[in-house]
């Protein structure tokens, strides 16, 4: 009787064990009340386009003036554009143009890259966001889409860079006066010095060699519908820059840059001109309207 009971206890011990093992044993490895992270959404776009057929030849005549007096087969070569060098074409490509012709070269260039997050927490769009918001705050701009301490660091910046210049235009000031206090006293100081630009009827305010015909309004203040901006009406986010450097020691070189976000992907779009004559100055108005037009043409390449 006693062996009879001890055989049955060991029998429900072991039925017991088992029952609470699973048929797996996964449920020896979870933990109550923990919640499992579902992944984030991928990006919309999982390849980019082909960079050097993404712009139409109709566009790039327009943009490439200079191809035009060149032979068919030059153009034919001019146009099919020069793919940059990328080790992952789905990750980002690139294609750039160039054409000169006797008055001014142009170059054309655009960048596709698209962003993943390796985060499964994070989104392809969040970090591409991200992603854009360090190159717009990079150009010195700031939009609704920076970050608080993006944007609070941009304004600081720029409250110093102000606070500079109104240093450095003072101590001009000062200058000037001792300067004028100077040549008042000495008759010879003025001949000496060359001529002014009142004395050679040139006004440094619309002087093409200091770019002011194309930012002036008039007034002689920079016209604001030209300064680098954020841009509203283009992709999900947008900004322009633009940038008037010398090449070299005469000629001036324009560079006007539309960087766009749509979903998980940033397009750069930079177009530039640099005339031979030294005193001549690209227009920014006309650069500008040309890179923004192409800008929205590639966006709604993206939205085919």
């Amino acid at each position: 009787m006693a062996f009879v009971t001890g055989t049955a206890l060991l029998a429900a011990l072991v039925v017991g064990c088992s029952a609470d093992s699973g048929t797996d044993g996964s449920a020896a490895d979870s933990k109550p009340g923990e919640e499992t992270v579902a992944a984030a959404a991928p990006g919309k776009y999982r390849t980019l386009p082909e960079p050097c057929r993404a712009v139409e030849t109709s566009t790039l005549k327009d943009l490439l003036p200079g191809a035009a007096e060149l032979t068919e087969e030059q153009q034919q070569k001019v146009y099919e554009g020069t793919a940059s060098v990328t080790y992952d074409t789905d990750r980002r490509v690139g294609c750039g143009w160039k054409s000169e012709d006797p008055s001014s070269s142009h170059t054309l260039f655009i960048d596709f890259e698209r962003v993943v997050s390796y985060d499964p927490a994070v989104s392809d769009d969040d970090r591409a966001r991200e992603v854009y918001t360090k190159k717009e705050t990079a150009a010195g701009l700031s939009s609704p889409s920076a970050t608080p301490d993006a944007a609070k660091s941009t304004e600081n910046a720029a409250d110093k860079e102000k606070g500079a210049e109104k240093d450095a235009g003072k101590d001009a000031g000062k200058k000037q006066t001792s300067a004028a206090s100077d040549d008042a006293s000495d008759p010879t100081s003025h001949a000496l010095s060359g001529p002014t630009p009142e004395d050679d009827g040139t006004d440094a305010a619309t002087d093409p060699s200091t770019g002011g015909e194309n930012t002036d309004d008039g007034t002689g203040t920079p016209d604001e519908s030209l300064q680098p901006r954020v841009l509203d009406d283009l992709g999900d986010s947008a900004f322009l820059d633009d940038l008037l450097t010398r090449a070299g020691s005469t000629a001036q070189h324009r560079t006007v840059k539309v960087v766009f976000r749509t979903s998980n992907v940033i397009v750069t779009v930079e177009y530039a001109e640099q005339p031979t004559v030294s005193t001549m100055v690209p227009d920014s108005k006309e650069l500008q309207e040309k890179a923004q037009a192409l800008a929205r043409k590639l966006v709604e390449k993206f939205s085919e």
